[in-house]
């Protein structure tokens, strides 16, 4: 009996490893399945999430980035069909930070161009995601266009700035209904670093370039429907951005007056 038991217990070892692997491995697969291979990255103890972009943290010029490049083989892109293959969720979200409605987002961040670049329009898309919800199917968005931001077209330049609705006021969506509203210059360029912050109150969103004591750009009234969530840095098609220095500062609803002064047209 004693050498049975003994005999037992030999074979029972190998058994109760090969069961935990087991078990480790459903984990394992169960979640990469539930957060689509989510892969953290970690820049100055702040953790970011990639959706559907590739990324690293390496130094560049001289400071420790966050490096992104939207991923093609996660969402693929058609030059043929823009308003449905650019303007996607892809961009690396700030982790544990989920409920972000109104206040402060700061970010120094840096646009290349891919060389060679995908298609022609390619224009260094760089910029913030806000207000995202949990499954990616809704956030509002300010980003730049840094290609065209010094060139000797002004109607170029009214192409840097863009703000769009995901998934239903997209960027041609809104070139098309309100010509101009939803756009606007800035002085900023390709390779090298630009400070955008954005105050968000309410329905209202100014973007302030490079510490600029007045706003270069406001969205009077947003057209998303979700009041809160998540923070996330975005790039499109051709892009390759840098990112460091996010700051986000959660503030309550601020009531503005009224101006007085009232413009009708111009």
């Amino acid at each position: 009996m004693k050498q049975l038991s003994f005999t037992s217990s030999i074979l029972l070892k190998p058994l109760n490893i090969f069961v935990m692997k087991k078990i480790q491995l459903i984990f394992i697969l169960f979640f990469c399945f539930h957060y689509g291979y989510s892969q953290n990255l970690v820049l100055k103890k702040q953790a970011f999430e990639l959706h559907n972009v590739t990324g690293e943290i390496i130094k560049f010029k001289g400071k420790k980035v966050l490096k992104i490049e939207r991923d093609l083989n996660a969402i693929p892109f058609d030059v043929n069909n823009l308003e449905a293959t650019v303007d996607e969720p892809h961009y690396a979200r700030l982790v544990d930070l989920n409920d972000f409605e109104n206040g402060t987002i700061e970010v120094k961040m840096y646009s290349q161009i891919q060389n060679p670049p995908p298609y022609s329009g390619v224009a260094g898309f760089i910029g913030v995601f806000f207000r995202v919800n949990e499954d990616d199917t809704a956030f509002e968005s300010i980003y730049l266009r840094p290609k065209v931001g010094r060139v000797g077209d002004q109607r170029l330049r009214n192409h840097t700035v863009q703000y769009f609705s995901y998934p239903n006021a997209k960027f041609a969506t809104l070139r098309k209904s309100n010509p101009g509203k939803y756009e606007g210059s800035a002085p900023v360029s390709l390779n090298e670093w630009i400070t955008m912050r954005i105050e968000v109150n309410g329905e209202t969103a100014e973007m302030f370039i490079n510490n600029l004591k007045y706003s270069t750009f406001i969205v009077d009234k947003m057209l998303g429907k979700i009041k809160k969530g998540a923070i996330g840095l975005y790039v499109d098609i051709g892009t390759i951005g840098y990112f460091r220095d996010l700051k986000v500062t959660k503030k309550p609803l601020k009531v503005i007056q009224e101006n007085s002064e009232k413009v009708n047209d111009i």
